[in-house]
This record gives structure tokens, sequence and C-alpha cells, in this order.
């Protein structure tokens, strides 16, 4: 399944990814999905990501000032489809991202379809747990989807499998080094100060359980989705089961009434 139709993307939605294990790989899967239904679809981030190549963007605009860089765009965007913006090159072969509040004003140009946003950084591990900063999601985010690497179920709590695991520690209430159970990564996803902190109040939450594909991912999968919606989080009625670098991303889609 596509992530557009599993993700029920709406015209004109501002898409905020956080959490760990492959934010990156699903924002530009679905803008590919997105780009080919027509208008020109804004991927960026409010922190860092790796400067994509022509494969996964055909157009990189850098620009530290906004109104510059609102002006190259608006120059380019009826003639790409996709397009990627960030604020500066960094030295690490990374894009330095833009503000929220450019977030806003990009989603008021008419040539804006829609805007995916990458929002947290976990340094390529499958779960992270945010800091007093993080995530960074515009206010005007009307979807975040909270991404996992399912490889993370059944390894430990410390630096090798967790993004900052002394804050997941508190959060679940384990010891560092403690096994990391379905239910002790439902915690994480769920909790108002874990991965979707700071979700504005009507966004739709939808948590995507990433590689799937891996001995025994799919059984793990679903047994951690189940664990999720047993959680009772408002904001989510459902969890998505996938690999983000295939072409069909999604392999389940698991709703509120499978949690028996």
């Amino acid at each position: 399944m596509k992530l557009k139709e599993a993700l029920g993307i709406r015209p004109g939605e501002v898409v905020s990814l956080v959490g760990a294990g492959g934010k990156t790989s699903i924002m530009f899967a679905l803008a590919k999905e997105l780009s080919q239904a027509g208008g020109c679809v804004v991927t960026t981030t409010t922190t860092k990501i790796f400067e994509p190549p022509p494969a996964e963007t055909p157009l990189v605009i850098v620009a530290k000032d906004e109104v510059e860089l609102l002006s190259q765009f608006l120059d380019n965007a009826s003639r790409y489809c996709h397009v990627t913006l960030a604020s500066e090159r960094l030295t690490s072969r990374k894009l330095a991202g833009i503000s929220p509040e450019l977030v806003e004003k990009l989603a008021g140009l008419p040539a804006v379809s829609h805007i995916i946003v990458e929002a947290d950084g976990a340094a390529q591990r499958s779960l992270k747990a945010p800091n007093a900063t993080e995530p960074v999601i515009p206010e005007n985010t009307s979807l975040v989807v909270a991404v996992v690497g399912v490889d993370v179920v059944g390894g430990s709590l410390g630096e090798a499998d967790v993004f900052r695991p002394q804050i997941a520690a508190e959060l679940m209430g384990l010891p560092l080094g403690a096994a990391l159970s379905p239910a002790a990564v439902a915690t994480l996803v769920t909790h108002r100060q874990g991965i979707t902190k700071g979700s504005p109040e009507k966004a739709r939450i939808i948590p995507f359980i990433n590689k799937v594909d891996r001995d025994g991912g799919l059984a793990a999968g679903r047994e951690l989705a189940r664990e999720i919606l047993a959680l009772g989080h408002p904001g989510i009625r459902y969890v998505l089961l996938g690999q983000a670098r295939s072409a069909e991303p999604v392999v389940a889609v698991i709703p509120e009434g499978e949690i028996g």
C-alpha cells in the first residue's frame, strides 16, 4: 500500500515526522507519491537532514534569508513538482532547517500542495526520546507521523539502540540496560513527554513501525501496534507497519479494534 492512502493525506496537509528509524526515507517516499498528483510538494526540516541526492528531490534551495528563500522557491515552484528547502549547508553534509514560522508561511502559498517536515533528529537510531527542545513541530501541522524501527524491540535501553536513553528510561520507568519490550516502546510512543510531545491538539497522530521486513519483524510490529493502541492515546486511531524503502511502503494497517 502507498503511504498517501494509508496516511489519509488531505489537500494542503502539513505532515511532521518525529521519532526515529526511517523518517527521512518516509519523507521522500511520500513526497514522490504526492508530487505525481500535481502542485508542488515541499520537503524540509526544522532540525537537520542529510542533503538529498537528485533521485530523492529534483531541486534543493538553500538560503539563510527567509525572504530570499521564499523568492527562489516561488521562481521555481511552477517548474518543479517537488522542492527541498533549507537555510544552510553544514560541514557535516547536512542541511540546516527552516523555522516553524516559515513552514506556516509556505502553507499559505497557492503554489504549495503539501509540506512534509522532518521535525526530529535521532542520530540514525531506531528509537528516540526527545529532550526539552524537541521535537520542533510547526503549529500548523495537521498530521504527525511517529516513526519507530521495530528492530529496537528486544534490544536494550542504551546508547546503541536508543537516542537519549537517559530520558527514555525516565519516561518508561525502566533502568538503563533494561530489555526493550513492546510495552516499553509503546509507552514512549504515547507518553505526553515522549515521541509525539508538542503535537498540535487537533493533529492526527499515526505511528509508523518501520523495518518489518526483517526476520520476525512483522510479528513484532503487530505486537507493538497492539500495545500502542491498548494505551488509548486520544490522537491515535490506527498504526501502520511497513518498510519505508519499499515501493509499497505500508505492509499492514492495524486499527483500534485489533487490540484483543
